[in-house]
């Protein structure tokens, strides 16, 4: 997987960097666009999707899940639990 991100960043990089002329730039996006419509490619890009769809479910049920806790909590909430960039409630800074 970080192997095609390299490739591709490295195609986008050389595609905008290149000073070959409109037919160098044209050969590499007919090029990119074979790669992109390859079935290997294809499977990979669904693999992709699937996994962050799933990874976006888990962690949306789990900030669902901390602020419904939060909220139904009689404490309020202490610098600890939610960060240490964030100021304890009532001080001012």
């Amino acid at each position: 997987m970080k192997k095609l991100t390299l490739l591709v960043g490295a195609a986008v990089g050389y595609v905008l960097g290149a000073r070959a002329g409109r037919e160098r730039y044209d050969q590499i996006k007919d090029t990119a666009g074979k790669v992109r419509r390859n079935p290997r490619v294809q499977s990979v890009v669904d693999d992709v999707k699937d996994e962050a769809a799933t990874a976006a479910q888990k962690a949306a049920s789990a900030v669902k899940e901390t602020v419904t806790d939060a909220v139904r909590s009689d404490d309020p909430p202490t610098a600890s639990s939610v960060g240490p960039d964030v100021p304890p409630p009532g001080s001012t800074s």
